[in-house]
């Protein structure tokens, strides 16, 4: 970075250091300035599931045993309304740059360079952050470069969880979507990466990674900021016997039986109230299928339900070492995902196994999506909720007010930066390493964390393929272009899973969001000419 990006005036610095001491979080006038006090700030986990719904957690209402993740609820807060951008990438991408995939250059590809951005790890570095990624990053540049001190992980998009390369000796061989999928172990990139391990599986090495690197800097004075990224539960549905056999007679009533039990305790466990209605199921009628046809199903929900139980242990695994290095309770914990559950099916001629074996490539499927998204409509790569709404959930024990909490505050993952620039105090650059950069799109959902009146003074907008939406204060206009070019207006306040559309008793309110949809799309494409800030 140019020691010319920021001028430190000392009397600001020493004020700053003063308030800091008093347990308050102020933005600093540098990154010099704040990383004069490391010893006080927080250290940052943040968390990201792949493929996950929106009810595919206990505390969310699942019936999947997520006895980690629950407890960090029960310790924190669970948002409500949080949202992606209904795909892993350009989601991806949002999180780590605080701007849309259109300024970044991730609206259509992940192959290339984020563009006009500080990424999370370049931010938090120079914050005096040591900054650690494990998991799955699909990006186009290794994030070794981009600010990272240490990254292990699937650069690119699904894998194989037990073996993403070839095939090894005495092992059948690995079902693979494509056969050149990129990995980094720090700066060494491979296609494929055939890992040495005979016990090796995704979610647990992303997580040895991540142990190995607490351990290793437990000793320094800086703060960490660990970003654990899982491919866990994008499909291909692969898990351990021992976790499938959990599952084993779980799912044998269907759809709507496990559905109508995911709303009943979403209510009885307080994520939702009244205003919550189950919207009208698309999954098929559990009776229509053949005996063969519900045994499938039944075994794909199971394993899929392994992986995320497999993916909650490991958290626990973490969540144990900090509490082991004293560090637990300094450390604020994020946990949300990338999209919606997924109702893509991948269907490969080579695959074949027993479903959640090495060598079976097998999707989740539309019907089993609609159940993981309850009561929420539709699905990833929609702009409904049921596409864009994510769990989060915030714990941070000397930091978060009143634990157990649910928020309703709208919000996107174009916002963490704005957060951890609000958490951190120091001040977000205007160029770095030579480069201008955009000014964050997002608002920092830290007051919520501190139990604070926040009220949200931007609006935040989608597009991605077929999905586009508007959301502004209550009301969000969203359409999806292979059904239908008209848009639907709901009140997300007084209904939230988007049952009743009120497009044409406020056609007014449509047409002033369609305008402002428009003008976002002139300001954020990359066209060639500069993107406009906000």
């Amino acid at each position: 970075m140019s020691p010319n990006l920021y001028t430190a005036d000392k009397q600001i610095v020493m004020q700053f250091e003063r308030i800091f001491l008093s347990a308050s979080l102020i933005a600093a006038s540098s990154f010099a300035a704040h990383a004069q006090s490391p010893q006080f700030k927080p250290n940052v986990l943040l968390i990201l599931a792949d493929d996950m719904g929106w009810s595919d957690i206990g505390c969310y209402g699942s019936e999947i045993e997520t006895p980690n993740i629950d407890a960090l609820a029960k310790t924190g807060v669970r948002f409500r309304q949080f949202h992606n951008t209904s795909k892993s990438w350009p989601s991806r991408a949002c999180l780590l740059t605080g701007i849309y995939a259109q300024q970044n250059g991730y609206y259509k590809t992940h192959t290339g360079k984020l563009q006009n951005c500080i990424t999370l790890g370049e931010y938090m570095k120079e914050a005096g952050y040591i900054t650690l990624f494990s998991g799955k990053h699909h990006g186009g540049e290794n994030p070794r470069t981009r600010g990272f001190d240490h990254y292990f992980g699937l650069k690119d998009g699904a894998c194989n969880y037990f073996n993403p390369g070839h095939r090894r000796p005495g092992e059948e061989a690995p079902a693979q979507k494509n056969h050149k999928r990129q990995w980094c172990v720090e700066f060494e990139e491979f296609a494929p990466y055939t890992p040495p391990e005979n016990d090796f599986y995704t979610t647990d090495y992303f997580t040895n990674y991540a142990i190995r690197w607490l351990e290793e800097c437990s000793e320094s004075d800086k703060p960490f900021f660990l970003y654990l990224a899982y491919n866990a539960p994008h499909d291909p549905l692969m898990a351990w016997p021992e976790d499938i056999a959990k599952y084993k007679n779980q799912y044998k009533k269907g759809y709507e039986a496990i559905r109508k039990k995911r709303f009943r305790k979403q209510k009885r466990n307080g994520l939702i109230d009244d205003r919550y209605e189950l919207t009208e199921a698309t999954c098929r009628k559990w009776d229509s299928l053949t005996p063969e046809e519900r045994d499938i199903e039944q075994q794909k929900m199971a394993v899929y339900a392994a992986m995320i139980d497999r993916m909650d242990q490991n958290i626990g695994r973490v969540i144990s070492k900090l509490k082991e290095q004293g560090k637990y309770e300094n450390t604020i914990i994020m946990f949300m995902s990338d999209n919606g559950a997924s109702a893509e099916v991948v269907k490969l001629n080579d695959s074949y196994g027993p479903i959640g074996s090495v060598s079976n490539w097998t999707s989740l499927g539309p019907d089993w999506a609609n159940v993981s998204n309850t009561p929420l409509r539709y699905y990833k790569n929609y702009s409904y909720e049921g596409g864009i709404c994510t769990p989060l959930i915030i714990s941070w024990e000397n930091g978060l007010k009143n634990p157990g909490r649910t928020s309703d505050f709208p919000s996107h993952f174009i916002d963490m930066m704005a957060t951890l620039v609000d958490l951190t105090g120091v001040a977000y650059p205007t160029e770095y390493n030579g480069r201008k950069i955009l000014p964050y799109e997002g608002e920092s959902f830290l007051p919520v964390v501190y139990d604070k009146e926040v009220t949200r003074s931007k609006p935040i907008f989608w597009d991605y393929k077929d999905g586009q939406a508007v959301r502004d204060g209550k009301w969000k206009i969203v359409r999806h272009m292979t059904e239908t070019d008209r848009w639907s207006l709901f009140d997300m306040e007084a209904d939230p899973s988007e049952a009743t559309d009120l497009a044409d008793s406020h056609p007014e309110i449509v047409e002033r969001m369609k305008r402002m949809f428009s003008d976002w799309r002139e300001r954020v494409y990359i066209t060639g000419k500069p993107v406009k800030p906000l």
